[in-house]
């Protein structure tokens, strides 16, 4: 069976802020508010986006104070040479702070979806996007999730129903959660997503101890080289990987 090798990024932005240790979350809490410096984070963001060919996004602002009223998610499809892009904003504190998921990539999408996920407080959602013909094609979707346990089940539960029917898929993103946690279970059970062959850890990012995000993929893919790497300065690490993805799941 022939494939495509398609290197596959997923990030959690921060919006562009830095953060490098623990107290920069109190004495550092204006980036977070504040447009200043986040121009620099964003373009070496871009340099590591620019190496792959699809890659997921959380924390992109799309667009308030914060981000200098700047779509985060253009502003990355534009500087990486990206000609697909699109964003799901999901959370708006005023017009001082948005955030929002992303998805770039080099190949054409056939359709994308959006979704908010349920849970205690709204404010979270997945992305989809489909690539190929029918139920067959890559399915490929971002997701950030809660950081309440009970709010996690009911947001895997949701997009294992959403996933159930697509044999080729991937679902990468910012879980808050490692990957043998209870509610990850029903994820695994419903669909043909596999658990990673090993953990890599990615919070925070300047003493990684936690593997909090994570590339899925189903059983009829097969991925090599997960790495972490620096989303210029993020609480979060990147994950990167390579995926060999049969043909047949990319034709139109």
């Amino acid at each position: 069976m022939s494939t495509q090798r398609l290197r596959l990024l997923s990030a959690n932005i921060q919006a562009g802020s830095s953060t490098r240790r623990y107290s920069d979350y109190a004495t550092r809490s204006w980036s977070h508010v504040l447009p200043v410096g986040k121009r620099t984070s964003l373009d070496a963001i871009a340099q590591l986006a620019g190496e792959h060919d699809i890659v997921g996004l959380q924390e992109s602002d799309p667009g308030s104070w914060r981000s200098g009223f700047t779509n985060q998610t253009h502003y990355l499809a534009e500087r990486a040479g990206f000609d697909y892009w699109t964003h799901q904003p999901n959370r708006r504190v005023g017009n001082v702070a948005s955030s929002a998921n992303g998805l770039l990539s080099r190949l054409e999408p056939v359709e994308v979806v959006h979704h908010p996920l349920p849970g205690r407080i709204s404010g979270r959602g997945v992305l989809l996007g489909h690539f190929g013909n029918g139920a067959a094609g890559l399915t490929v979707a971002v997701a950030h999730l809660s950081l309440g346990a009970q709010s996690r089940r009911l947001q895997l539960d949701f997009i294992a129903e959403l996933l159930h029917d697509f044999p080729n898929a991937v679902l990468m993103g910012d879980f808050n959660c490692v990957i043998d946690c209870p509610e990850m279970g029903s994820l695994f059970r419903a669909t043909r997503l596999q658990p990673p062959a090993c953990a890599v850890h990615t919070f925070p990012s300047w003493k990684p101890q936690r593997a909090i995000d994570h590339i899925l993929v189903t059983d009829t893919l097969r991925c090599e080289g997960l790495r972490a790497v620096p989303a210029a300065f993020s609480d979060h690490l990147a994950l990167s990987v390579n995926l060999e993805v049969p043909e047949s799941a990319l034709l139109r």
